[in-house]
């Protein structure tokens, strides 16, 4: 779906746009409890959560040095264990023999945030298979709801992100205009994620992997992996899209997948095909039974960090250096170079202009323009991998553009490899 100049973003989108990389955590009574699905049906005791070592500052402090910047916490996942002490339900921390019922997950988690400059997001399951009522009185539901979430967004401060999951709320409806009226008077600020009325999107997988092209202004939106059903908007609405990925199979921590933690090479595979196509990577972690990040998911964070800092940090050249002439941004750098990168930000301050673009380099020895990569949209980033060429300058081409394109950044890379 292309975009439309008049369609254009808030700052938050923007601000939103411009995190990039976050820290997606599942954790809670499932935690506990090896082998258990999504709607498992067995019963979990309160008694098994004893996360006795639980330290969201490692979780937090992990995830900055890595690199990421807002990070989102399982506040209710399906099962309905509320990760914080509320007064709508039994089923939480309060009933739980850790700290003697007297814990909150939730505050410490976003208590964390605050300390290492992290933007704070929760997760709201909207469906809950700890409520009776959920399918029998959507009233009594609706009330629920809402109590859970006033809960949320009153006692924590600023919450950055409540992020909505559609799984198990197919066909079930909520009182939308109610809930989201009142989220929206309580944190006028906060971004809300792919349900009720959205600010970004689910890219429509769990896989981490953006389309191409993967436009910010669409229609539609995916609703749940359970479905391809696609949720229908009131006309085109500016909404980026984030890809949640594992970086184990899991969601929640298991003790039979550690040999599954991707490889950085893997990771930095998704992050070309997240980031580097405009949208924001949302990589999860579960924690394990003690509370902690386990050792080995904790280094691959780390690697990760530390590539995409290796391979994007310092570039050799910069927009500053280059030349506008029309819609052509030309790069003639002192002496030539081997590049391999060329990582590109359309300003979308105004929209997403942007159509088609093209690549072209001045060869070393001929001095030869020969175009090396044609694309699509630009959107927030398009970070163009080619194989190492040495070059004695680089041609950015705006080739199709709805409206008046402008960048706002524009660097080039060689990483080595």
């Amino acid at each position: 779906m292309q975009s439309s100049p008049k369609v254009i973003p808030t700052s938050k989108q923007l601000a939103f746009q411009d995190w990039e990389f976050g820290l997606f955590l599942h954790f809670g009574l499932r935690t506990f409890y090896e082998g258990y699905i999504d709607f498992d049906e067995r019963p979990m005791s309160l008694s098994a959560f004893r996360p006795s070592g639980l330290d969201c500052e490692q979780w937090i402090r992990t995830a900055k040095e890595a690199g990421m910047n807002y990070a989102v916490l399982t506040a209710k996942h399906h099962d309905g264990f509320s990760n914080w002490p509320t007064g709508y339900s039994d089923f939480s921390v309060a009933g739980t023999p850790w700290k003697e019922g007297k814990g909150d997950v939730v505050q410490e988690f976003v208590s964390a945030c605050r300390k290492y400059d992290v933007k704070p997001g929760l997760y709201y399951s909207p469906f809950d298979g700890s409520a009776d009522f959920y399918t029998q009185d959507a009233k009594a539901y609706d009330d629920y709801f809402v109590n859970q979430i006033t809960e949320l967004l009153t006692n924590y401060g600023d919450i950055d992100i409540l992020w909505f999951d559609g799984c198990g709320s197919e066909g079930h409806d909520y009182d939308w205009k109610r809930i989201i009226g009142e989220i929206r008077r309580m944190q006028p600020n906060i971004l809300i994620f792919n349900m009720g009325d959205p600010d970004f999107r689910w890219v429509g997988n769990e896989d981490g992997i953006a389309p191409i092209p993967c436009w910010n202004v669409v229609d539609s939106t995916e609703f749940s992996i359970l479905t391809e059903t696609k949720e229908q908007l009131d006309g085109q609405l500016w909404l980026p899209a984030e890809c949640d990925v594992q970086l184990r199979a899991n969601w929640f921590y298991s003790d039979s997948d550690e040999h599954l933690i991707k490889s950085t090479e893997e990771l930095m595979g998704l992050y070309y095909h997240s980031v580097g196509r405009g949208a924001n990577l949302l990589l999860n972690v579960g924690p394990d039974r003690e509370g902690l990040f386990p050792v080995k998911d904790a280094q691959r964070l780390l690697e990760f960090g530390s590539e995409i800092q290796r391979r994007f940090g310092s570039p050799i050249g910069t927009m500053a250096q280059c030349m506008r002439r029309n819609n052509t941004w030309i790069y003639e750098p002192t002496k030539p170079h081997l590049l391999d990168h060329i990582v590109i930000q359309e300003d979308l301050t105004n929209g997403e202009h942007v159509r088609s673009f093209t690549v072209t380099i001045i060869t070393k020895k001929s001095g030869r323009a020969v175009t090396v990569y044609e694309g699509r949209n630009i959107g927030h980033k398009a970070i163009v991998r080619i194989p190492a060429v040495c070059v004695s300058g680089v041609m950015l081409e705006i080739t199709d553009s709805d409206g008046e394109a402008a960048l706002k950044d524009l660097s080039f890379h060689h990483s080595g490899q």
